[in-house]
Parts: C-alpha cells; structure tokens; sequence
C-alpha cells in the first residue's frame, strides 16, 4: 500500500465535485494500518452481508401437477443428488448449482382468500404477500395493512450505516395508484417491500432515476437535465478529486478505482443510449415507459442489475428488492421462444403443450440470472467476492398461475456463501409455509425474532445429505 503518514481511507469516502457524488469501492488504502496486529483482515473489513430479493409473479409451470411430475421447476433429486432435465426452468443455473439452494415444495397461504369477497382476487394481493408473508386486508381506501416485509426488517439490521438504507426496483409499470380489481388498492401489487404493514414503499422503474439516487448526479432535475443536454458524465464533475485522489494510492488501488470508474461511466452510457434511442420519435414497444425504460426486457434487466452491483461495490446501499413483473401482465417476450403474453401462458388450461410454453417464459427469466451472479463474482471485495457476501432470493407468491393457488410455490436462493448450504435441493414436508424460509433466513443474519408471517418453525437449510 503506497498511503501517505501510515494513514488509512474511511470505508465512505466520496468523490464530490459540483452537484456529483461518487462513493468509491472497498480498496485496500481503507484497512487499519495496524491491521495484522489488530487482527481485523480484509475479510472483516470488506465482508459486508447484502440481500436481494426478486419476485416473479405469476408461479411457475412446475407448480403445476403434471409440470411437476416432470420435473420443470423443481429437480426429482434431493440433497445434493439432484440433475436438472433439458425442459427445466432451472436449467440456465447448472452452471452455478454450487451457488444454488432450492427450496420446494414450500406454501403462501396467506395470498389465498380468506372471505368470499376475497375469492378471484390472488392477483391483487399476492405481492404484498411474497415478502410479508401476511395477510392483506381488502380495501381500496388508505387503511393498508398486511406487515412488514422481510427486506425490510433485514435493511434495519444491516442497513443502517449506508446512505440509503434500502432501495426498490422494478421492471414493469406499476403506477397505477387507487383501487384494482376485486376491491384491493394497487398499492398491494405495486410493491414489494413494506416498511410497516401499513406502509409500502415505491420502487424504481426508470434506471436513470436509479442511478441518479445512487450518484447524486445534480442537485435538482434543472441539474440533471443540464449535464444529459450536454450528453456529460458525472465523472466529469468529480475529475479533480478524482486525480487528488489517485496520487495517494498504490497501483492495485488505481486499478480498481480506474475499473470501477469505468464500471460507472460505462453503465452511464447504455442509459443514455436508451435515452437517446427512445426520443429519437421511432415507435416503441412500451409507449408508456419512461425515456430512460429500455423496451426490451433483458437490457433492462442487465441494467438493473448492474446498478445492484454499483450499489454493493460502493456500500451505497446493502439491501435490494427488484420486482421484474406486474401481476396480470400480459408482457411478451419473443426471445424466450413463445410470442404468448405471460398472463395468457400461465392460464394453460392444463394442456400439456401449453404448460410447455408457459415453461418457456419461466425459463427465459430465470436465465436472466447468470449475468448478475457472473458479475457479483468477478468483483473483488477483500478477501472475498460480492457474491459470497451476498444473499439472492428468488420466487413468486402464485404457484400454480392455471388455478390461482399457492401450493408448492417456486423458491430458490442463490450466493450468499455463509448463509445457505448451495448445491442442495431442500424439499419441504407438506403443508410447510414458505414464512419458515424466511424466518430462518432471518435467523441468519442474527436478527432474533420467535415468529414471522404465517411461521410455524425455522426451516432447515442444512442437512446431512
């Protein structure tokens, strides 16, 4: 380490110039300069825990009965004796079955109808109900209530010490404030994440406004719209700091901050490629979207991906929840090999050829994945990656999306190397609520808690097997 007078880097040290601020990475100028005699190591310098958490809706084609009995979401092995069929909507994650803990065969009750007024409405409760595991109350006025969610009460045990204790994506357009069908405010389907069970928190379609959270980029939109005039970078607000800065690093360190400045200037240009594309007047396919929306579906899922990673690497932020559909969306999505709408798929009607190609839209999300666990690994961080240091869960609240039920409900969690097992299918006894899941993940990161949603015990995420 080349650092002047044996002096060390705070953890949060900023880039700030004009209206931009650019948190820097974990570099090696932020260890204690005693640290082999104090014993801290890079590890526990750097090993923050993170959590994201990814909500696809409408089930899964192997939550149906003949879907599972061949074996389309969940494999027929358990423990670590398990193969994925070539039809498998698991099967882009082969690759990273070592990173992977699936968990079937788990229930959301509590999206079910509990009252006759409630039936036909799972669409408009259940994604208030992935990540409370509760209950939501029917009505259409500003008396919500269902419970906190898990993000959250993660975000208050290790989000406390970033600049911004959480944040909340999505893919589709979820602004539709008011009443949905069946008597439910479509605050319940506009998020995931709910601070108390009477307060659901916004979440982020437009990758701009994500990355304008993140790095300050103007004092106001007057700022902004300013530097995106001038097609500028944010970089370029901060370029004397940035020199300053530099001088007092070693060589592994310029490195990593020259990388990691690339990382963000790169990301900023593919937003304002988007932007420039779509006010250009050519026809879109989501008219509706914001300029900075791009219209296909994985740019802007690798989009929303890589502001997670940006996030992590700075410590911005240590908690995600990403919510890639809206329930009752009958998006298309040619590249997964069907040009079906995903609502329309998940109604099969229990045809086999049908159940096949609603398989197809499961299996072209869940493909989505590699790219953002590829990329969490190949970021350093210590003695570890981000990968290791961060939890993934991924799932939907609908099982079945034919028939509206909540049984044997798609789960998986990925990354995350002391916090699940990896390379194990964990199948649940009958009748298990998916709240055990989260309670024990809840256990995980020390946050002591007897109950959460419809919990009945702690699920085992390790075993002899």
């Amino acid at each position: 380490m080349q650092f002047l007078a044996q002096k060390t880097l705070e953890r949060r040290t900023f880039l700030k110039g004009l209206s931009a601020t650019v948190a820097l990475p974990y570099l090696d100028a932020m260890e204690p300069a005693g640290r082999f005699l104090a014993g801290s190591g890079r590890a526990a310098a750097a090993g923050h825990q993170r959590l994201v958490c990814i909500e696809s809706v409408h089930g899964a084609a192997g939550s149906n009965t003949w879907g599972a009995s061949k074996f389309l979401w969940a494999p027929e092995g358990v423990g670590r004796q398990f193969e994925f069929t070539n039809d498998s909507a698991l099967s882009p994650l082969a690759d990273w079955r070592q990173h992977l803990s699936i968990i079937s065969n788990t229930d959301c009750r509590m999206a079910e109808a509990f009252e006759a007024p409630e039936i036909g409405g799972d669409h408009f409760r259940s994604s208030a109900v992935f990540l409370t595991q509760s209950h939501p109350k029917q009505t259409q006025g500003s008396d919500l209530f269902v419970g906190t969610s898990f993000d959250q009460i993660v975000a208050r045990k290790i989000g406390q010490d970033t600049p911004i204790p959480s944040m909340q994506l999505c893919i589709e357009n979820l602004d539709q404030a008011g009443g949905c069908t069946y008597n439910y405010s479509c605050a319940y389907t506009d998020t995931i994440s709910w601070a108390s069970p009477h307060e659901p928190l916004p979440m982020i379609r437009n990758p701009r406004a994500a990355f304008d959270l993140l790095f300050g980029a103007g004092s106001d939109n007057a700022d902004r719209s300013a530097r995106r005039r001038d097609n500028g970078s944010i970089l370029d607000w901060v370029v004397g700091e940035m020199g300053a800065l530099k001088r007092q690093l070693g060589p592994t360190d310029r490195r990593r901050v020259d990388q990691y400045l690339e990382n963000v200037r790169e990301l900023e240009r593919r937003i304002q490629k988007v932007e420039a594309k779509n006010s250009s007047g050519e026809e879109r396919a989501l008219p509706e979207a914001p300029v900075g929306v791009p219209d296909s579906f994985e740019e802007h899922m690798k989009l929303m991906f890589d502001i997670q990673v940006l996030a992590f690497q700075s410590d911005m932020t240590r908690v995600f929840s990403f919510k890639t559909g809206r329930d009752a969306s009958s998006r298309v999505y040619p590249e997964s090999g069907t040009n079906k709408g995903f609502h329309p798929a998940s109604h099969h009607g229990g045809r086999e050829s049908a159940i096949m190609e609603f398989n197809l839209i499961n299996k072209y999300h869940v493909a989505m994945m590699p790219y953002f666990l590829k990329r969490l690994k190949e970021t350093q961080e210590g003695d570890s990656t981000l990968l290791d240091n961060t939890l993934i869960v991924y799932g939907s609240p609908m099982a079945d999306g034919n028939v509206h039920n909540h049984r044997r409900c798609p789960l998986i969690l990925l990354g995350g190397s002391n916090v699940i097992p990896g390379n194990t299918h964990l199948k649940a006894p009958d009748g298990t609520p998916m709240a055990d899941v989260f309670l024990s993940l809840l256990h995980r990161y020390n946050i002591d808690t007897p109950s959460f949603g419809d919990s009945v015990t702690p699920f085992a995420l390790y075993t002899n097997a």
